[in-house]
C-alpha cells in the first residue's frame, strides 16, 4: 500500500474498497453531525445506527427518510441511555464503530469504559490520536495525545505508541518515524518525560515496536524541519521527516492541536485507541470537515 499524504486520498482509498463501514452516532442532533452522515452517504463509506434520545429526534428521523436504505433510527430516554445502546450496538457487532454528536464526552465516556458493557478491554490503555494535514508540511502529521492521558506514564507511553503505529501503517506508513518531543534535546532528571524517551529508545532498539525509527528528545520544529535539526547538528532519520510526534502531556499535545486548526491553517481528523472498535469523539469545535475526515480515519481501522 502505498503511503496516504491527504485527508482526500483517505476518502478515496475507503471508496475504493467497495465497503460501507456501520456506525453507531450518539445524539445526532447537531448540523456537524448531519453534515458528515450526509456527506458520507453521498460517499458511500458508511451507513449509519442513529441512536437519539427521545426529546431530539427529530433531525434522526429526517434523515432516515433522506436514506432509509442505510440508516436506522433508535430512540432512547436519555443521552447517557443513548450512550449505552450506541456502545451495545458496537460491542455485539451490529455496528463497526462508535462516533459523538451532541453528548457530552463525558457521558459517552462512562458507557465506553464501563467495565462490564464498554469497549475498552482490562489492561488496555485508552488514548487519542490527531492526524494533520499542514499546508508547509510534505506529508500527513500524526501526533498524541492532544485528548485523554494527562501525563503518559512509562508504560502508558509504550501502549499509546504501539496503538498509534496500527494508525499509522493503516495509512500506509509503514515504518513511522517517530519524534519524542520536549522544548531541548537534553535529557533532565527535572522532566521525568525525558528519561521516559531514553528507555523507549532503547524499546524501539530492541525491536519493542517493529519496525520503527524513534529519536528525541527534540523540539516540534527540529522533528519537522531539517534545518532546524542542521543548525544544531542533529541527524537521524526522524529529524525533519517525522511521521509522528509524542507529547509529553495533554497540555502541549492539546496547545499543539488547537494552534495548528487556528494559525496553522490545517485540516484535522482524530479518534480513540485503544478500544476494541474505533470511537471519533469530536471536539465542540471542531469544523465538519474535520469531524468528517476523522470518521474516515475510523472507518479505515480493523476492528479488533
Amino acid at each position: 500500500m502505498e503511503p496516504i499524504r491527504t485527508l482526500s486520498q483517505m476518502v478515496n482509498c475507503l471508496r475504493s474498497r467497495g465497503i460501507r463501514r456501520r456506525v453507531a452516532v450518539v445524539c445526532p442532533n447537531d448540523p456537524h453531525t448531519e453534515y458528515v452522515i450526509m456527506r458520507a452517504l453521498r460517499e458511500e463509506i458508511a451507513e449509519f445506527c442513529l441512536v437519539t434520545d427521545a426529546l431530539h429526534s427529530g433531525m434522526a428521523h429526517r434523515l432516515y427518510e433522506v436514506s432509509p436504505d442505510f440508516i436506522k433510527v433508535y430512540e432512547a430516554v436519555s443521552p447517557d441511555e443513548a450512550a449505552a445502546v450506541a456502545v451495545e450496538l458496537v460491542r455485539t457487532g451490529e455496528a463497526d464503530i462508535l462516533m459523538k454528536g451532541l453528548i457530552n464526552t463525558d457521558n459517552l465516556l462512562r458507557a465506553v469504559l464501563n467495565k462490564e458493557h464498554g469497549l475498552l478491554p482490562p489492561g488496555n490503555v485508552l488514548s487519542h490520536i490527531t492526524l494533520a494535514q499542514i499546508p508547509l508540511y510534505h506529508k500527513l502529521l500524526f501526533f498524541s495525545d492532544a485528548a485523554v492521558i494527562p501525563r503518559p506514564t512509562l508504560e502508558q507511553y509504550r501502549v499509546l505508541i504501539q496503538n498509534d503505529i496500527r494508525v499509522c501503517q493503516s495509512l500506509g506508513c509503514i515504518e513511522p518515524r517517530i519524534a519524542l518531543i520536549h522544548c531541548t534535546e537534553k535529557v533532565n532528571p527535572k522532566f521525568p518525560h525525558t528519561l521516559s524517551y531514553v528507555q523507549l529508545k532503547e524499546d524501539a532498539q530492541n525491536g519493542m515496536f517493529g519496525a520503527v525509527f524513534m529519536d528525541g528528545p527534540m523540539d516540534a520544529k527540529t522533528a519537522c524541519d531539517a534545518h532546524s535539526g542542521e543548525i544544531k547538528g542533529l541527524s537521524s532519520p526522524v529529524v525533519g521527516n517525522a511521521d509522528l510526534m509524542i507529547f509529553p502531556n495533554i497540555e502541549s499535545g492539546n496547545t499543539y492541536y488547537k494552534t495548528l486548526s487556528l494559525f496553522g491553517d490545517a485540516n484535522m481528523a482524530g479518534m480513540l485507541t485503544g478500544t476494541t472498535s474505533p470511537v471519533v469523539v469530536p471536539s465542540r469545535s471542531d469544523s465538519g470537515n474535520s469531524k468528517y475526515y476523522s470518521l474516515v480515519l475510523a472507518c479505515l481501522q480493523e476492528t479488533k
